[in-house]
């Protein structure tokens, strides 16, 4: 695996490390944090599951959607209640891995995973409009000429590239090329240093410096749990698409526990939380990225930019790096989601749609949530009115034979099934077709029995299972073979 195109995927790391370290200084200074904390949570995390976790080729970092769960909490207690949060918060991940909860990611629904995917394509595209601003303001003449135009030449580069040779990646000689061409024509053009300034030593092991007491976890455990559901889901979303991409399956549990050791450990040298970072997972694998070398480089070229490499660093124009992302945006989109809208069923598309909305519009968290919930309900509705039943007549007895679901949802539906005044008075329930999936079915057929039984008439269940068999006879229903 480490061996395995050990210098193309090499090659891959180095250019994510690019694109990882404007974001991480972003998403630092959302918090109201230094751009060093930022950065050196990317050294960690990316490192630590890049050699340890489940997922080859994916990368994680400092992660937006997790600085901009703290912000409050940075605001009102500072820098040392936030680093006790990011431990915690590792910590809960580790648990959340260690007792194998990975495998819950599979009750995603596929388009809850395409709204995702969308919704984040069009977060990327769109946060890199800041890029155009300077001090809040839209960049003017010159500048926004130049900017545009190296923007240009950057996605040029790296749609047209591969046709001439794979030997590179593409996103790399665009970085490289526009930055070599920004600094000998002079061009008036933002760098990444204009950002901030990130030379910096190695980071310092410190125990967080806030009382050990139950008001301090009072405090940070709300903020920790949130940091690592956010952190978590996007993960295991992002651990889903790298599957579907490199056509190869990872080790969601053991991905979790290696991202909470990694939160744990930054947190514990002064760094951000984080998490996997889709856009530069995207670069990465399609600039060859499969092994662990590639995000393993991703790391540790962080923590050379911050030790020797920062003059030449923040001599990278931001145009480069703003061209690279809006080709991860549009690589992104699940474009053939459009497509399909008008194909699938009617509750699929919507879903879809919701799930992207509400991720542009709010965060990773809610959207996959109330996607889930979305995607829940509508599965209830429907089958809650695929119930039907035969119904046979004998000698003084009626037989019902229920087909489908029995569950909450559908118990009203159930109950509408029966004539009970109609009804002889011996009355058969067969169950063979039918599967009681709850505990509101069981109370279903009790209350039925208890129905007939005040109109003074009998009804036996037939064909139950063992378990259904003996909570019906608990509830005092009659149960025969």
């Amino acid at each position: 695996m480490w061996s395995s195109n050990f210098s193309k995927n090499a090659l891959a790391g180095l250019t994510t490390s690019f694109a990882l370290v404007p974001e991480c200084i972003a998403f630092a200074l959302v918090a109201h944090l230094n751009p060093l904390t930022g950065l050196y949570g990317a050294f960690f995390i990316c490192t630590i599951t890049a050699i340890f976790g489940g997922r080859p080729g994916m990368i994680s970092g400092a992660a937006g959607s997790m600085a901009v769960v703290i912000v409050a909490l940075v605001a009102q207690q500072g820098l040392q209640y936030f680093l006790a949060t990011v431990v915690l918060s590792g910590l809960i991940m580790l648990l959340f891995g260690v007792l194998r909860l990975g495998k819950l990611v599979t009750m995603v629904p596929h388009p809850v995973m395409l709204g995702f995917v969308n919704g984040l394509a069009i977060v990327i595209a769109w946060s890199q409009l800041q890029h155009f601003k300077a001090d809040g303001a839209w960049l003017q003449r010159t500048s926004l000429v130049w900017m545009c135009g190296l923007v240009l030449l950057t996605m040029l580069i790296v749609y047209l590239l591969p046709r001439l040779t794979k030997a590179l990646p593409p996103a790399l000689v665009a970085i490289v090329g526009v930055g070599v061409l920004s600094a000998t024509l002079a061009l008036p053009v933002r760098t990444l240093g204009d950002m901030a300034h990130i030379a910096g030593g190695l980071p310092v092991f410190a125990l967080p410096d806030v009382p050990l007491t139950l008001e301090t976890l009072r405090i940070v455990f709300p903020y920790a749990l949130l940091m690592a559901v956010v952190g978590l889901l996007e993960t295991l979303l992002t651990f889903n698409l790298t599957d579907e991409i490199t056509e190869t399956r990872g080790l969601p549990n053991r991905e979790c526990v290696a991202l909470g050791a990694a939160n744990v450990a930054s947190g514990l040298f002064g760094g951000m939380g984080g998490c996997a970072m889709i856009g530069q997972t995207m670069i990465n694998l399609s600039s060859g990225g499969r092994t662990r070398v590639s995000g393993a480089v991703s790391g540790i070229m962080i923590l050379l930019f911050i030790l020797f490499l920062s003059p030449l660093i923040e001599r990278i124009p931001l145009a480069a790096l703003v061209g690279v992302m809006f080709v991860v945006a549009q690589q992104t989109f699940a474009w053939s989601s459009l497509q399909v809208l008008g194909k699938v069923p009617r509750h699929d598309a919507l879903l879809i749609v919701a799930v992207t909305a509400i991720t542009v519009a709010t965060d990773l968290a809610t959207a996959v949530l109330c996607g889930i919930v979305i995607a829940a309900l509508s599965f209830a509705w429907r089958h809650a009115r695929d119930i039907r039943t035969d119904v046979e007549h004998g000698a003084g007895v009626k037989t019902y034979t229920p087909h489908g679901t029995l569950f909450f949802a559908s118990v009203a539906h159930f109950n509408e099934l029966f004539d009970l005044q109609d009804d002889p008075q011996q009355v058969v329930l067969d169950c063979r077709y039918l599967r009681l999936v709850d505990h509101s079915a069981v109370v279903a057929v009790a209350a039925l029995s208890e129905r007939y039984a005040k109109a003074g008439k009998t009804l036996q269940v037939q064909h139950l299972s063992k378990r259904c068999e003996a909570l019906l006879q608990r509830s005092g229903v009659a149960v025969t073979a």
